[in-house]
């Protein structure tokens, strides 16, 4: 016999770093240890690389190279967006960096061979990602089929299909402005800074209305100036943003697409009772069934995000490269994608991470890839340093979740 429950709230799942202030050092070192506290580890972790690569070669905290680093990470962190949705289940999906591809190449037939106008045309290639997504989610929530299994077929599957989609010229030259202009796009110094206090407001405003949400439903709630002490903690970062771009060529609209993607995704994940679901699933699919959530069509819908997710990355890629060809999507952008959500704190074991990691992930993985380039190193070793930074991080993922299951605290 058994009896179904309310379905079960989320556990919390905001940054541990502001929700509780550590009492001593000693329990701040207790729970960094115990993988608290993960912003902190992954800004000390970006200071180092920053440190490092300053010292290597002076010109990579320059604006002009701050604000090609902006525009590297963008099609990435779409990417990873969606991969931290998965990782937040518990599972893999291999076949984002190729999705993105195919929904690319999809997007620079349509635009260019057939004529199209750039709306649809993207919508086309991005509506090719969600219909990707629910196939897989599909065949492994109802066939029982592992996901890393169904996302490594679709990595062989749709690596083909973007082949036939190209056809036999490969390379296609984007030449339409709309689409080149979403990375190529610059604001000037004035809208870079509304559009800074316009972010910082919004951040703010929905993290006041989580507090009282959580107030008005009786829950512990954080106290205010811990509040805003977050809320500074964003600000002065995305000021000193906008200040250093604006010395170059201005804030790009690439990474305002991307903010606000991370921004609506993690309201989607921390404020929805979707958003619940995912972290219930991911924490533990047997207790979420029995309340009655219907974890399937959770996956299946996860699953559909990634794949759209990793489109829209695909379309940012295009417009930076201003192409598209055979290997769009490949070489290591599959790695870089899953990388850097797991560097910034999102747990391979599901039901611990915040959407914010893609974001923080992209930038450190960013950092080390942009700095070799500066540095000139051969793709033998940009590879194994950062399979080597991938490894540590899986490495420090499982260290952390021992302790805290020793601690008593998952």
């Amino acid at each position: 016999m058994s009896t179904s429950a309310p379905a079960p709230e989320a556990p919390d799942t905001a940054d541990s770093t502001l929700e509780a202030m550590p009492s001593s050092p000693r329990d701040f070192l207790r729970r960094f240890t115990q993988g608290e506290f993960g912003s902190l580890r992954v800004l000390l972790i970006l200071a180092v690389i920053w440190v490092i690569f300053t010292i290597a070669n002076d010109r990579f905290l320059t604006a002009l190279n701050l604000t090609n680093l902006t525009l590297q990470i963008a099609a990435t962190g779409m990417i990873s967006i969606g991969v931290v949705l998965v990782l937040l289940l518990g599972e893999i999906d291999l076949s984002v960096g190729v999705v993105s591809g195919l929904c690319a190449a999809i997007m620079a037939v349509l635009s260019v061979k057939h004529g199209w106008p750039p709306v649809p045309a993207l919508l086309a290639g991005i509506l090719a990602g969600t219909c990707i997504g629910l196939f897989q989610g599909f065949i492994h929530t109802n066939f029982g089929i592992p996901s890393f299994v169904v996302t490594l077929a679709g990595l062989l599957g749709w690596q083909g299909a973007q082949l036939w989609v190209l056809g036999d010229t490969g390379t296609i030259n984007i030449n339409d402005q709309f689409i080149v202009d979403l990375v190529g796009t610059f604001f000037s110094d004035m809208v870079g800074w509304v559009i800074a206090v316009v972010l910082i407001v919004v951040y703010a405003a929905l993290t006041l209305s989580g507090r009282m949400q959580r107030v008005k439903a009786g829950l512990e709630a954080p106290a205010t100036g811990v509040l805003i002490f977050r809320i500074v903690a964003v600000a002065i970062p995305v000021l000193a943003t906008v200040y250093v771009v604006n010395q170059d060529r201005g804030l790009p609209l690439a990474l305002v697409i991307l903010v606000g993607f991370v921004i609506f995704f993690d309201w989607l994940t921390q404020r929805t009772r979707f958003g619940r679901h995912i972290y219930a699933v991911g924490g533990n699919e047997e207790a979420a069934r029995r309340a009655g959530i219907s974890t399937g069509r959770v996956r299946i819908a996860v699953f559909a995000l990634a794949s759209t997710l990793a489109a829209c990355g695909g379309m940012l890629a295009a417009s930076r490269l201003l192409a598209v060809n055979q290997s769009s999507g490949g070489s290591d952008l599959l790695l870089l994608a899953i990388a850097g959500p797991v560097i910034a704190g999102t747990s391979l074991f599901g039901g611990r991470g915040r959407v914010w990691s893609a974001l923080l992930g992209a930038l450190v993985i960013g950092s080390i890839s942009n700095g070799m380039d500066l540095l000139a190193l051969d793709s033998d070793v940009k590879y194994m340093v950062t399979g080597a930074v991938l490894l540590a991080a899986v490495v420090v993922d499982a260290a952390t979740s021992t302790r805290r299951r020793r601690a008593g605290r998952v």
